[in-house]
């Protein structure tokens, strides 16, 4: 993250927040189709990525029989790369996302490995409403699952929480593994953790100018975006008060992208911290909440 803006306290409604991240995302698909490894679903007809496989073992206890038979809803699903995983784990599979050509690319791939998948377009803050509209009132989950670089674009986390309440059928799983807010705070640009950016939520969003992604190679033609710090407290809290009962939470110091350019890659594909300061802060967070009986 660089140049014009990084990290700045930004006054800007939600709505025209929304819009500039929409934009960025949107310019982002073409670059993630080509570096998303898409390649191995097609030769390997039981691959399933990497990030799912993780998140799938930190349920395990919740879910012996992992996902087979289960109703999912997979919310910022993007474009459909861990969607398709948990369908050909023998989930029924439900993405939402914001971005329409994601959706679009998600769908194709979905057909393309001959996967069945529904898609619905939509604000994850209107995640319920949306999938009323589309699948029906009575279209409830087992699952709804949520994974890396999610709630960090959100303002109001508890319109959030509220949709994941909402979404599930009692006694449902609710399931998020994601970027540690502490790790946020942390100064990319640097070769050493320095926290240069805001851990606690003021009210404003901050402003990013990135030309690319986090991942392979290209440019976005729409360059700004804006993310709202969340402490971990505050996220927690957030799924509580949506009436969810707390089942389990984890840090974690792996991560599944190189969040800066002095972490090393382990063998799985994964990221971590070099070994001296490793242990100084966590990379991820994973919560798993139940929706009350």
């Amino acid at each position: 993250m660089a140049d014009e803006l990084a990290g700045e306290d930004i006054a800007i409604s939600w709505e025209d927040a929304r819009d500039a991240n929409l934009a960025n995302w949107n310019d982002r698909v073409p670059i993630h189709l080509d570096s998303y490894d898409t390649a191995s679903f097609r030769d390997d007809a039981a691959h399933i990525s990497h990030v799912v496989k993780t998140d799938l073992a930190a349920m395990a206890a919740f879910l012996p029989g992992g996902v087979a038979g289960l109703d999912v809803c997979h919310l910022q699903c993007h474009i459909g790369t861990d969607t398709v995983s948990l369908a050909r784990r023998g989930a029924r599979v439900v993405g939402v996302d914001f971005s329409k050509p994601a959706l679009d690319a998600a769908a194709e791939f979905a057909t393309e490995l001959g996967l069945a998948a529904e898609w619905v377009h939509t604000d994850v803050l209107d995640a319920r409403a949306a999938v009323t509209t589309h699948l029906g009132r009575d279209r409830d989950f087992d699952l709804v699952y949520t994974s890396i670089g999610t709630v960090w674009w959100l303002s109001d986390l508890d319109r959030w929480a509220t949709q994941v309440e909402a979404l599930l059928r009692p006694g449902g799983l609710f399931y998020i593994r994601d970027g540690h807010p502490a790790m946020y705070s942390v100064d990319e640009r640097r070769g050493e953790l320095v926290s240069t950016y805001r851990y606690f939520a003021n009210g404003t969003a901050q402003g990013w100018d990135v030309d690319g992604s986090y991942v392979g190679e290209g440019s976005t033609a729409n360059t700004r975006n804006y993310g709202y710090p969340h402490p971990l407290s505050s996220i927690v809290q957030a799924v509580i008060g949506a009436g969810l009962e707390l089942a389990w939470i984890a840090e974690g110091k792996t991560l599944p992208w190189r969040f800066s350019t002095f972490m090393d890659e382990r063998p799985d594909g994964d990221f971590e911290l070099p070994l001296d300061q490793r242990d100084l802060i966590p990379l991820t967070f994973t919560l798993i909440a139940r929706k009350r009986t």
